[in-house]
């Protein structure tokens, strides 16, 4: 049992037996496995919580009276907001280490595509596809990138911030590779415009209910919900059925095999993202105290984000249709973004 502030009545030294309180490694939190992990060691306990260790309450407060972090901050609640530990244990030193080297290849697929003289060779309809919808798309990731960014600062722990804040950063570095990627081929492709995609974007029917899907998103207060509507709700119905249902499968039909490459680790990123929300939707949902509340409060968010992807995806399904080659339909690929979501949200008790 992890000591706490109430318990103990005192910020002395040797007042409190904390876990590893004989040993150098000054830890004061139970590890979640048989020994702590580095991703432990570095997130843990490391943003204060007068329930736990801070004897004079919040060392700086606002102006209001509230801590520097405060649990309202979402209608979700918990028995112990420090239960979570995200499954892919990611931290700053690891985090830029996978960045770096997403970024690197991303890179070398580009230049050694374009030294082959690649992209003269995608077919004419596709080009100005990718100008048009994969350029709205980077508005999209780079919406959502911008929505967890705010979400990560009320978020209780570290552990919930450190897995928001990654989430972020991996939004925001697929919307920066899709801008770079698309003003690199646009330099081989006669006629190109950079300006197409956001004109789309902003004025294109196509488009209009993923806006309003990504808008209601970043309009609302609570920062679980933010990343909950993401993850559990928005990408497996709308961003994974864009990204892998038509770009990573139509392209190389269309003669364009750097494509798939550039947002390949986006799917990967996802995954670790999905995993990590899980966990985290899990552990409250099957709170003892408060898991039939979050329980009807996450079917809410469902219903209400779910609405809104649907009509998004929706709206999208005039793209499959452009290519010349159309080597899958949209209602396969939505069937299996339905079945995808089925499976999250039964891992989590919660139905469509």
């Amino acid at each position: 049992m992890v000591a706490t502030s109430s318990s103990v009545g005192s910020g002395a030294a040797g007042a409190a037996i904390f876990a590893d309180s004989d040993s150098r490694k000054y830890r004061y939190f139970d590890p979640k496995g048989q020994r702590a992990t580095h991703y432990e060691d570095v997130t843990v306990d490391v943003q204060p919580d007068p329930e736990r260790y801070l004897i004079q309450d919040w060392i700086i407060n606002f102006s209001n009276g509230k801590g520097a972090y405060f649990k309202d901050n979402t209608a979700a609640k918990s028995s112990n907001w420090h239960a979570f530990r995200a499954p892919d244990q990611e931290w700053e030193r690891t985090h830029y280490q996978r960045q770096s080297k997403i970024e690197t290849m991303v890179q070398s697929v580009i230049t050694n595509a374009r030294r082959a003289g690649a992209p003269k060779t995608f077919d004419k309809v596709w080009a100005k596809l990718l100008q048009a919808h994969l350029g709205a798309w980077k508005h999209a990731e780079f919406g959502l990138g911008t929505s967890l960014m705010q979400a990560q600062r009320y978020g209780y722990t570290q552990m919930i911030n450190n897995a928001t804040l990654t989430n972020s950063s991996y939004k925001l570095r697929l919307a920066q590779d899709i801008t770079l990627y698309l003003a690199e081929i646009g330099m081989d492709i006669a006629g190109w415009d950079d300006e197409l995609g956001k004109k789309h974007w902003l004025e294109d029917g196509v488009w209009q209910g993923t806006r309003e899907a990504i808008e209601t998103i970043m309009g609302t207060s609570d920062y679980l919900e933010q990343y909950f509507a993401i993850n559990i709700v928005f990408e497996p119905l709308v961003g994974e059925l864009f990204r892998s249902g038509f770009l990573m499968l139509a392209a190389a039909a269309n003669h364009d095999f750097i494509t798939p490459p550039v947002i390949s680790a986006a799917e990967a990123d996802y995954e670790r993202n999905l995993a990590n929300t899980i966990d985290l939707i899990y552990v409250l949902a099957h709170d003892e105290k408060h898991g039939a509340a979050n329980k009807k409060l996450f079917q809410g968010w469902v219903n209400k984000h779910g609405a809104l992807a649907d009509k998004a995806a929706t709206g999208l399904q005039p793209i499959w249709s452009m290519p010349h080659s159309k080597p899958v339909s949209f209602t396969d690929v939505h069937a299996q973004s339905e079945e995808r979501i089925g499976k999250i949200l039964g891992e989590l008790g919660l139905k469509r």
